[in-house]
């Protein structure tokens, strides 16, 4: 069994990540014009067209940006939860309803082989969701937007062989950041979003149940350096005696482009 796992995009301007396990191709958000992530997909061999669905975290545009174009133009099942679906369509009344299909928070359903667990996570949207993606004895894990560790999604997680996880922010770097005192307490709340310390020890947690590889992700341009969220994780796990591209993979999910693509056999990655 392989699986494929590629972020398109990551970030406050966007986000969209390609997932690929046993022939079934998904989209876990659309946060970008629809024009960007088929030219992206098209970076990593893979035809817009050949999507079979599209899968929704939550309502904020930076996740839902192309969504629109895409169901009208190449009439892709895009399935949300209700209220996720609210706060889509109190923007965007443009998607047919035959592309939209309603899940349950914490109910598993199917798209093909590929068994969709959605979770809930703190944030600060209408009914935010990570996902666990399993297909046979593969399991990739979504975990973003993230306002602090919970043993809810944690445990939700726990056992796969890879995850998109936050590293956000660095909290220095909020603090002393020129944002305005309601965006500094949003960002460092425990609805906003997991800062690299945070993300470190999630990851140690992590790292003992299985996981393999991990996409440090949705890293913030002003109050972050991709270097700074790589050095702070890698340095917590190094500490715990973890040999990092040995022991565990680590990568950085790119702000504007496509990231790394992660090809796992039976839980070995490439």
């Amino acid at each position: 069994m392989r699986m494929t796992v590629c972020p398109l995009f990551s970030g406050s301007s966007g986000n969209s990540i390609y997932y690929a396990c046993g022939g079934v191709r998904l989209l876990v958000d659309a946060g970008m014009s629809a024009a960007r992530i088929t030219a992206e997909l098209a970076q990593i061999g893979v035809d817009v067209e050949e999507l079979d669905a599209i899968l929704v975290t939550h309502e904020h545009v930076d996740h839902v940006r192309g969504l629109g174009v895409l169901c009208r133009k190449y009439g892709i099942p895009v399935y949300a939860n209700e209220g996720t679906w609210n706060g889509i369509l109190q923007k965007e009344n443009g998607i047919p309803l035959r592309c939209m299909h309603t899940f349950y928070t914490g109910e598993d359903f199917f798209i093909g082989g590929v068994n969709v667990r959605p979770f809930a996570i703190p944030h600060d949207a209408m009914e935010p969701v990570g996902f666990t993606l399993s297909c046979k004895s593969m399991r990739c894990g979504v975990a973003t937007d993230i306002g602090h560790i919970a043993p809810s999604w944690m445990e939700a997680v726990a056992g796969c062989q890879a995850l998109v996880l936050e590293a956000n922010h660095d909290v220095e770097m909020v603090e002393r950041g020129p944002y305005p005192l309601r965006l500094r307490r949003r960002i460092l709340g425990r609805s906003g979003h997991l800062c690299n310390e945070d993300c470190a020890k999630a990851l140690l947690q992590l790292a003992q149940t299985g996981t393999q590889a991990v996409f440090l992700s949705h890293l913030s341009a002003d109050n972050n350096l991709p270097e700074l969220a790589y050095n702070t994780v890698c340095g917590a796990l190094a500490q715990a005696g973890m040999t990092v591209g040995e022991d565990i993979r680590v990568m950085v999910s790119r702000r504007d482009r496509v990231s790394d693509l992660l090809v796992m056999d039976d839980g070995a990655a490439q």
